[in-house]
């Protein structure tokens, strides 16, 4: 696309009037309007200044560029305003100043020819000429020169010849500032004779994404980005971060660091990409973190919803019902928040977000619309997962069929059609063919939970609870509770009291034995315990892991033993928890009996501690002079690499 198509001569003021930044903005914005641009001014100054609040467009060398995709523009447009005597614009005096407009249906290519433009901005002859210019054709013709100067430059430096970088890139609006660091990294990597390649998270999403061979091949990595960007994908190599700023007036500096090796390593005890890469695969299946992707973003839902119903619960167990003579209206206020909002998002949301976690932003949509369907359809949580996994992969496959469509179409592809038709085939198959079979099952799963009694019930909270106490936070707890965070959703709330005991008893068991049976443990352990308790009460089963790493032959059965007899207590008391998360902070209020909750906990524990002090061996033996060390690793490295 030519550049002329997006800078008209129309739109080029060579003396605002304005004397402030806010009379600047003002007056581009009035301009775009004018012409024809704009489809709600308001709106789009509204955007504008948005923009600005995160992070002020000023870029350095006299020159602001307030940028916005915004739903007020009709068409994508760039106006320039040159201020000679200058404007304050946040920290600096500025005379150039360009105001970018990109409307919700603009293509990728709209979008990288208006970030090309900014990147000729980094020319500082470019930028005199501007300058200088007597009228608007002169500045159109400046910018189409450069335009054809910049695919044949070359630079006979090559001080780093041979050499390979990789680099990431991203704004908060992802339309200017991302692409201008961009190029300024390809521009000093071709002055230094460094190959490079540098992968872009701008607004309309990754593109020229790295891939392990490239971080692999790479002398060094750089990362000029004032967004999140995933670190773990460079293992345990050194990376140069920096903000999206520096990568833009300090590109070369950025690079030199980076061959020089003056990164600083983001994951630490991974030994190279590769290991990382594998030892995350093997560990954590594909399927297996699409789920835990949505699971963690439902989970406050869950324990937000689950208080504010145990809240409504103090007034009286029935006051939250309007024909009861116990009505109050702030506890049906609670109830109402907790129970038709948060819980009725649960489904939803973990199904939005497992679908997010495959396609990215486009499976957001289709895959709360298919949670949604589940909730309405019986099939709850199962459905849910199913729905998420349904939108997250159809909207993969339209986007393989719609990769061949004009470009003219292609920016009504992630506004309409993906969220349209993957809305449609997610709920074309949630309604039609999963909801009938899955709320058959989720209604005879409920039924099996509520007519457990006796033998049966202390079996499931002693599997339950033994389940979260054998592998600490693994893939083991994790099945296990989202087992009881599927129950939860159908309101069923015995498990989850069955699981918070299994995953506090662990730290809450070894914190008493190194306090009961002192000479078994040594003097880092004793302190570790400390922090076990408390970490125990708030059920961050996790404390018990340095533990466990050091002597686990006797520590995890010991574990297991006592959660499994805490959890079937549990379950055979008909204890119900109504916050699956929060340990001893929600106790009081969600669970159903708060004393006998405790004494399951406490028994659970008492018993890992005995059995750890019966089958540990003592560390010290007392004599009538001193404590001499016998036998035992201390575990002050693990606990250390742990934290």
């Amino acid at each position: 696309m030519k550049i002329s198509s997006v800078l008209q001569p129309e739109n080029i003021i060579l003396d605002v009037t304005a004397t402030t930044k806010a009379e600047l903005i003002d007056e581009l914005a009035q301009k775009l309007n004018d012409n024809g641009y704009l489809s709600d001014i308001q709106q789009f100054k509204k955007d504008i200044w948005a923009r600005e609040e995160q992070v002020p467009t000023e870029v350095g060398f006299g020159i602001a560029i307030p940028h916005a995709k915004s739903t007020g523009v009709k068409a994508p447009a760039i106006i320039m305003g040159r201020s000679l005597s200058g404007i304050n614009y946040s920290t600096e005096s500025c005379n150039l100043f360009f105001m970018i407009a990109v409307d919700q249906h603009s293509s990728s290519e709209h979008l990288q020819t208006l970030s090309k433009i900014s990147t000729f901005l980094m020319d500082e002859l470019f930028r005199a000429k501007l300058i200088l210019a007597r009228d608007r054709e002169e500045i159109v013709r400046l910018f189409e020169q450069a335009e054809e100067q910049d695919a044949q430059a070359l630079h006979s430096h090559k001080k780093h010849a041979g050499k390979k970088i990789v680099g990431v890139t991203g704004c908060p609006t992802g339309i200017a500032h991302t692409f201008m660091a961009a190029e300024s990294l390809k521009n000093a990597a071709q002055e230094l004779g460094v190959q490079i390649k540098v992968q872009t998270n701008g607004s309309t999403g990754v593109e020229n994404e790295l891939t392990a061979e490239d971080i692999e091949q790479a002398d060094g990595i750089v990362v000029a980005a004032d967004v999140k960007v995933d670190m773990s994908v460079f293992g345990d190599r050194k990376v140069v971060q920096t903000s999206v700023k520096n990568g833009i007036h300090h590109a070369k500096d950025l690079i030199e660091e980076a061959i020089a090796g003056k990164g600083v390593a983001q994951n630490q005890g991974q030994s190279n990409l590769k290991e990382a890469k594998e030892k995350t695969r093997l560990k954590q299946p594909k399927i297996y973190s699409h789920i835990m992707n949505g699971v963690s973003f439902m989970i406050p839902f869950v324990v937000a919803g689950g208080i504010l119903i145990a809240l409504s619960f103090m007034f009286g167990i029935h006051a939250a019902d309007p024909n009861s003579p116990d009505y109050n209206a702030f506890a049906a206020f609670l109830s109402t928040a907790g129970g038709s909002a948060a819980f009725a998002l649960m489904v939803p949301v973990l199904a939005g977000y497992i679908a997010y976690s495959i396609a990215d932003r486009p499976g957001l949509a289709p895959g709360m619309i298919g949670g949604m369907l589940a909730t309405l359809g019986g099939s709850g949580f199962l459905g849910g997962m199913l729905a998420g996994f349904i939108a997250g992969y159809s909207i993969l496959a339209i986007k393989r069929l719609v990769k061949g469509i004009p470009d003219s179409l292609q920016s009504l592809s992630p506004v309409l059609i993906l969220p349209l038709v993957g809305s449609f085939v997610t709920a074309l198959i949630m309604y039609f063919v999963v909801n009938t079979p899955m709320a058959w099952i989720n209604v005879s799963l409920q039924g099996w939970l509520n007519s457990l009694t006796g033998t049966n019930a202390i079996l499931l909270g002693a599997l339950l609870a033994g389940m979260m106490a054998s592998d600490m936070g693994g893939p083991i707890n994790k099945t296990a509770s989202a087992f009881g965070l599927a129950m939860f959703a159908n309101q069923i709330f015995e498990p989850s009291a069955a699981l918070m005991v299994g995953g506090m008893v662990p730290p809450l068991g070894i914190a008493l034995a190194t306090t009961l049976f002192k000479n078994k443990f040594s003097i880092e352990e004793r302190n570790a315990g400390k922090a076990a308790y408390v970490m125990g009460a708030s059920f961050i089963t996790e404390a018990a892991i340095p533990f466990a790493a050091n002597d686990p032959l006797r520590i995890i059965p010991a574990n297991i033993i006592g959660a499994a007899i805490g959890g079937g207590m549990c379950m055979a008391l008909g204890i119900s928890l109504q916050a699956p998360h929060g340990g001893i902070f929600v106790i009081p209020i969600a669970a159903s009996n708060p004393l006998l909750y405790i004494m399951c906990i406490a028994v659970g524990s008492i018993v890992t501690a005995c059995i750890i002090g019966f089958l540990k061996k003592p560390m010290y033996i007392a004599t009538n002079q001193t404590k001499e060390q016998v036998d035992s690793k201390p575990v002050a490295s693990t606990i250390k690499s742990a934290s």
